[in-house]
């Protein structure tokens, strides 16, 4: 797997990101744009194990290795899954990591998010990861 890494300015408070970001509504209007129907399960909090799940059923069981509200998040992804969660499928996914910065400047929120994405799905992400990132800003500055 390859790091990849997208960073944007929000005209928004750190915490109005943060939660843009990780409530539910929101988090299914931006993630949407990556994969349509995404959706969380489970709490976020340091030590919990959660779910990303498309539409189509199939996702990725993440751990929530740190956490730090409305700053920082770190997942690392244990293992694929197919059937909204139930089974286990390839392990496309499994073994990278995903995060999340939130740093204030000014009233101006930069949220950088890195992940590690296998080689064949590097195109796709370039073109739908800041399209979501561009969403979490439209929601922020409401």
């Amino acid at each position: 797997m390859r790091e990849m890494k997208f960073a944007i300015a929000i005209n928004a408070s750190r915490e109005k990101v943060w939660n843009i970001l990780w409530q539910d509504e929101t988090f299914r209007e931006w993630a949407g744009l990556i994969d349509l129907g995404t959706y969380l399960v489970g709490e976020l909090k340091e030590g919990n194990e959660v779910q990303f799940i498309s539409g189509n059923g199939y996702g990725v069981t993440s751990f929530v290795e740190k956490l730090i509200e409305n700053e920082y998040l770190l997942l690392k992804h244990e293992a694929d899954t197919q059937d909204s969660g139930e089974n286990l499928r390839e392990k496309e996914w499994t073994g990278g990591s995903e995060s999340y910065v939130l740093d204030e400047q000014d009233g101006v929120t930069t949220l950088t998010a890195a992940f590690d994405v296998p080689p064949e799905q590097e195109e796709y992400f370039a073109v739908h990861y800041p399209k979501a990132l561009d969403q979490v800003k439209v929601l922020a500055e409401r």
